[in-house]
C-alpha cells in the first residue's frame, strides 16, 4: 500500500480514502453543476441552457461519428454524456482542490489513480461486450472472435486486454504526470523563499492552464475510443 494515503477496511476489503472521498466530490460536482444548468429549460434558452445543449450536442456528435445508425447510437448517448462529464471534473479536480493531512492525501483527482481509471476502462469494456451480444446474439458475437480467419482467436482476445489497458493507463498516466509535476513545481517554490516562489508561480499557472488543457483532451479521447470499441461489437463486418 502507498503510504501516502490513508486505507479503512470494511468487511475484508480494504479501500482507499482519498479514492473514495475524490469520486465522491466529483459525483457532487458534476450532478450540481447539470442541475443548476437544466433549471430553467425553456423554449427560449438562456446562457445556462445553451451550454447544456451544447455539452450534449458535443457528446451526441462523438457517438454519431463512431455510430452513424440512430438506433444504435441513441443507448449509448447518455452513458458517453455521464461519462465524460465525470472524467473532465476528475481530471481537472487536483488542479483546484489537493488536501493533505499529517503526510496523508485525502483529495485529488480521481483518474490520477489506477485503480478508478481502470475502473472507468472496465465500465466501457463491459459495455462494449454487452451491446455486441445485445446485437449480433451470444453465438453470433462470440463468432466474431474467429473472423476473418480462426487462427486469430489469440490475438482477437489478446485485442480486448490491450484495448482495456491503453483506454485505462493512458488516462491515468496523463493526469497522475500532470499532477506529480505540478507538485514538484509547488516544491521548488517552497525550497529557497520569495526567489524560489517568484520564479516557480509563472510555471505553475502555464502547467496548470496546460493541464486543464490535457483533462479536456484525455476526456474526449476515453469516451471517443469507448464509442469505437463499441461500435466494432455491434457491427457484424
Amino acid at each position: 500500500m502507498n503510504e501516502s494515503y490513508q486505507y479503512i477496511s470494511f468487511y475484508g476489503l480494504t479501500f482507499n480514502v482519498a479514492n473514495c472521498l475524490s469520486t465522491i466530490i466529483t459525483v457532487l460536482i458534476v450532478f450540481g453543476l447539470f442541475f443548476f444548468l437544466s433549471r430553467k429549460i425553456s423554449l427560449r434558452p438562456g446562457k445556462a441552457q445553451n451550454l447544456l445543449e451544447w455539452i450534449v450536442d458535443f457528446t451526441n456528435g462523438i457517438v454519431k461519428n463512431a455510430i452513424p445508425e440512430k438506433r444504435e447510437a441513441s443507448p449509448i448517448m447518455l452513458y458517453v454524456f455521464v461519462m465524460f462529464a465525470f472524467i473532465f471534473v476528475s481530471n481537472q479536480l487536483g488542479l483546484i482542490l489537493q488536501v493533505a493531512i499529517g503526510g496523508k492525501t485525502f483529495v485529488k483527482s480521481p483518474t490520477a489513480d489506477p485503480i478508478v481509471a481502470m475502473s472507468l476502462g472496465l465500465i466501457a469494456l463491459v459495455l462494449s461486450h454487452y451491446y455486441g451480444v445485445q446485437k449480433l446474439g451470444l453465438k453470433g458475437y462470440l463468432g466474431t472472435y474467429i473472423k476473418p480467419v480462426g487462427f486469430l482467436f489469440p490475438i482477437n482476445l489478446l485485442e480486448e486486454f490491450t484495448n482495456f489497458l491503453t483506454l485505462s493507463l493512458r488516462l491515468y498516466g496523463n493526469i497522475f504526470a500532470g499532477e506529480v509535476l505540478l507538485s514538484l513545481i509547488m516544491q521548488v517554490a517552497a525550497s529557497h523563499g520569495w526567489l524560489t516562489f517568484v520564479g516557480a508561480m509563472p510555471l505553475s499557472i502555464i502547467w496548470q492552464g496546460f493541464s486543464v488543457f490535457i483533462g479536456a483532451i484525455q476526456a474526449y479521447v476515453f469516451v471517443t475510443l469507448s464509442s469505437v470499441y463499441i461500435s466494432h461489437k455491434i457491427e457484424s463486418e
